[in-house]
């Protein structure tokens, strides 16, 4: 089984705890990081990824996000397909980063895209291409 994280569900650990469903889907996040590093899971990576990550301001989180690079079993680079691919799903009222970051899941054959980004999930919930769902909702269906 492959996946993709986007850039939110990276951030997710980081982000005020005192919230009850950041908290479970932090939570959920390091469950999943402990089956990537176990091979259970494989983690697909991207150009986007690098990009916004290379964005963020926060060193601490800059370097601990940075690390999963390393665990990736794909890293894909941008291509002429998966632009063209970014504007479908732009289409579908998606922003740009979101849909590149949907593009790069598609191109390297990901399962699973994770997001904690319940707009996009909407936006994506009859999407053919992949499923998009949020950590808690991976694990739930992981577990069955």
């Amino acid at each position: 089984m492959k996946i993709y994280l986007d850039n939110c569900c990276f951030n997710r650990p980081f982000d005020d705890q005192s919230q009850i469903k950041i908290r479970l889907e932090s939570e959920a996040k390091l469950y999943i990081q402990a089956a990537i590093y176990s091979n259970e899971i494989e983690l697909a990576w991207s150009y986007i990824l690098d990009y916004e990550n290379y964005c963020n301001p926060f060193e601490e989180r800059k370097n601990s996000i940075k690390k999963w690079r390393d665990l990736a079993t794909t890293d894909i680079e941008e291509s002429g397909w998966i632009i063209q691919q970014a504007q479908v799903i732009m289409n579908l009222g998606v922003k740009s980063k979101d849909a590149l970051h949907v593009a790069c899941a598609i191109a390297s054959k990901c399962d699973y895209f994770l997001t904690t980004d319940e707009r996009l999930i909407k936006k994506l919930k009859n999407f053919q291409e992949i499923v998009v769902i949020n950590p808690l909702q991976f694990i739930s269906l992981k577990e069955e």
